[in-house]
């Protein structure tokens, strides 16, 4: 039998054994032989575990820019993990299969963290990436693999849908060096009736990343008539810009059907290039969309001259005009985090 691993963040609350979790704003009050909404943390006897740490669903070794992370150690690879659940419930998730599993599913398999960090390091990843499901409710094993990661020289990275508590994230950042979040929309109002959540903890957890040093990149999946309105998206390009900085890569992504929202097609192409024009009016200096390559918009380009600094083809990068962090032909800063820097 596996042992139990005794889980973080949680307090007893009232006299029947109860107990409260508080690594995320659900704060799901547990009763014994009960879960959480993420479905992998559960009340044993008055104790809060972590059905999930050390169970791993998928691993691969990934390009850094399928996170997508585009000015966070580009041309690099990334030692990718996932296990199961999530504590949210898109309508749209593109990885059901895991994230609206349990600790039930077929094929789950143990790696210690300090197995996964060896096995970064044997596969030449410059970092090793949380991902595939919320990495969040994963929190216990993150936190021992990532402490264990950093000693090592790798790179750390979540991807995330930013649904943590401060106090929660503040215990990570010692460790945690990059922070790719989901906007999965700028509506309460989608995040209820789609997410089951709230937007207010994600915008509050990616200002808190930024705040805390880290690398922090956004992506948006546009859906066609959910959150693609150009009053919305504008919202959203302005938050950025004013609480997250000009300079932060923002990624707007196409849309394919998938698990509980197959009633509308893909998002046209032509509203993606709308929202990333949109998104240079406004002032974001590094805008990209994702899912519709080969596209001249999944590359960099100085702000200021227009060079083409650094050109994407899928997950293919190549150094074009650029001299460490500067574009070549007039100067300018083109801020990224350069492998060994």
């Amino acid at each position: 039998m596996r042992e139990m691993h005794r889980a973080l963040r949680w307090s007893p609350e009232g006299q029947e054994g109860a107990v409260r979790c508080s690594l995320c704003p659900h704060g799901c009050l547990i009763k014994p032989g009960k879960t959480g909404i993420c479905r992998v943390r559960e009340n044993r006897e008055g104790e809060l575990y972590a059905l999930t740490y050390g169970r791993v669903s998928a691993e691969a070794v990934d390009p850094i820019e399928k996170k997508p992370l585009y000015h966070f150690l580009p041309g690099t690879l990334s030692y990718s993990l996932g296990s199961v659940g999530c504590n949210f419930h898109c309508a749209h998730c593109q990885n059901w299969h895991i994230s609206m599993a349990d600790t039930e599913m077929p094929g789950l398999r143990d790696l210690s963290p300090e197995e996964g960090v060896r096995r970064a390091r044997q596969a030449g990843c410059a970092s090793i990436s949380w991902t595939y499901n919320e990495p969040t409710i994963w929190y216990e094993y993150t936190l021992d693999m990532g402490n264990l990661a950093r000693k090592e020289g790798l790179a750390t990275v979540y991807v995330t849908n930013g649904y943590i508590t401060e106090e929660a994230l503040r215990e990570l950042s010692p460790m945690l060096r990059a922070y790719r979040v989901d906007i999965k929309a700028f509506s309460e109002d989608f995040y209820r009736k789609v997410c089951g959540a709230r937007l207010q903890p994600v915008l509050d957890s990616a200002v808190l990343a930024r705040e805390l040093g880290m690398h922090v990149e956004v992506v948006t999946l546009v859906i066609p008539g959910q959150n693609d309105s150009p009053q919305e998206t504008g919202a959203l390009i302005r938050w950025i810009r004013d609480n997250l900085g000009e300079d932060t890569p923002v990624h707007f992504t196409r849309f394919h059907p998938d698990h509980r929202m197959r009633d509308r097609g893909a998002t046209p192409v032509a509203v993606l290039e709308r929202i990333y024009r949109q998104a240079r009016e406004e002032g974001l200096r590094f805008p990209y969309l994702g899912n519709v390559s080969p596209h001249p918009w999944e590359s960099t380009y100085c702000p200021s001259c227009g060079a083409l600094c650094i050109e994407r083809y899928g997950y293919s990068v190549f150094f074009r005009e650029l001299s460490g962090e500067s574009c070549s032909r007039c100067g300018e800063r083109i801020p990224y985090v350069r492998a060994g820097g």
